[in-house]
């Protein structure tokens, strides 16, 4: 069994809400691996899922661009190591350029993109602002009609692409999208790998042990059926208006729903936390 770090603990406690010490011994029997440790803690005791994405840990900015005919749309995010950077001009005006040539190229290959002038523009503003900066990745969405929505905090972006309906319907959706986190369009878009696993967890819980094979699979579907439906864009309750469906609002203005993509800034991103205390004993060792 391996031994484990307190940052480890710190970070499982943190998305779990459960105790130090099952935190710990379950990342013990994990081998350190937190998001084993997360689906064993799932089968022991019920706990709900945790967002596998990892929490938002590096700063930095989301920027969008749609064509003229809504015909397709670019996300890039841009990391910095701290928001005070982050709000610097310079940094925003080197995220216009990238998004405009993204946008350009109609491409999503960053390291196609940083070569040349971009790549010397991200070095003179490393030098100017002291802080480790980069492009982190371009989501690209093309369709019939594409719209976009970017938080007023410019740290989370999304493109909703639609057949039929209008831009003010594909807007809505895309500040749904946001605010909602959905996994996929519809239910028949979810990996089956994450439906087994989903399966794997529920059949594993305590409540399913006393129950009759008939009984406990009849169980299993419904809670799948509840899992996917909570993850699937056309059948989350829209929140603008809850009494409708995405897909039924999206519907009754005569359109459907086609593809969409979320980008959050440091999205599965993990930097290192110290508190004052040990930052402070940190320095001083280093003296």
């Amino acid at each position: 069994m391996a031994s484990v770090s307190a940052k480890l603990v710190k970070e499982l406690r943190d998305r779990t809400g459960l105790g130090m010490m099952e935190c710990k011994k379950a990342l013990v029997e994990a081998d350190g691996n937190v998001e084993a440790a997360i689906d064993e803690m799932r089968k022991s005791s019920g706990m709900k899922a945790a967002k596998k994405a990892g929490r938002t840990a590096a700063d930095g900015v989301v920027a969008v661009r749609v064509a003229d005919d809504n015909s397709y749309g670019i996300i890039v995010e841009v990391n910095s190591e701290t928001d005070f950077a982050a709000r610097d001009e310079g940094f925003l005006g080197f995220v216009g350029k990238v998004a405009d040539a993204a946008f350009a190229a109609k491409s999503d290959d960053v390291a196609a993109l940083m070569a040349g002038e971009l790549e010397a523009a991200r070095e003179a503003l490393v030098q100017k602002i002291g802080e480790n900066i980069g492009l982190r990745r371009i989501s690209i969405v093309e369709g019939e009609l594409v719209g976009a929505y970017v938080h007023s905090n410019s740290r989370i972006a999304t493109l909703v692409s639609l057949k039929g309906a209008s831009v003010e319907v594909a807007k809505d959706v895309a500040m749904h999208v946001a605010a909602v986190n959905p996994q996929v369009v519809s239910q028949s878009d979810m990996p089956e790998a994450v439906i087994a696993k989903e399966k794997e967890i529920i059949l594993a819980q305590p409540d399913m042990a006393s129950k009759p094979a008939a009984i406990a699979e009849k169980m299993v579907v419904g809670r799948i059926n509840k899992f996917l439906a909570e993850n699937s864009l056309v059948e989350q309750a829209f929140v603008k208006n809850p009494e409708l469906t995405v897909g039924a609002m999206v519907k009754a203005a005569g359109g459907e729903v086609a593809s969409f993509s979320r980008l959050e800034v440091g999205d599965g991103i993990e930097v290192e936390q110290l508190d004052f205390a040990a930052e402070v004993a940190a320095q001083l060792n280093n003296k």
